[in-house]
């Protein structure tokens, strides 16, 4: 399995569908003076877990794959189901660009 680093802004979250269950994926801060905890979303965004995940499910009936939530204006994309996609979905949103160095 390869590893990726994304760096996006840190009100959207990773999310995975695996055999009907949801995780959210793992990120690390790269910069921030937030006082509150990175996975408190309710306090950060005025949105639960659950309430994600139902929205991320009205996409596309809970498919498997990797999902791309937007918390702060609360807009729901999925991105397939490799890892690729996550790196793919943000670029068609404008966030990011292609590493100048694996060229």
């Amino acid at each position: 399995m390869n590893d990726y680093t994304i760096i996006y802004p840190s009100y959207f979250r990773i999310f995975e569908c695996r055999s009907g269950r949801w995780f959210i994926k793992n990120t690390d801060t790269f910069i921030g003076s937030n006082t509150v905890k990175d996975d408190n979303i309710t306090a950060l965004y005025g949105v639960t877990e659950q309430q994600v995940v139902v929205n991320l499910f009205r996409i596309n009936g809970g498919k498997a794959g990797f999902y791309l939530a937007n918390l702060k204006d609360k807009t729901y994309h999925y991105c397939g189901q490799s890892r690729e996609g996550i790196k793919t979905q943000p670029r068609s949103l404008g966030i990011g660009r292609d590493d100048p160095m694996s060229a």
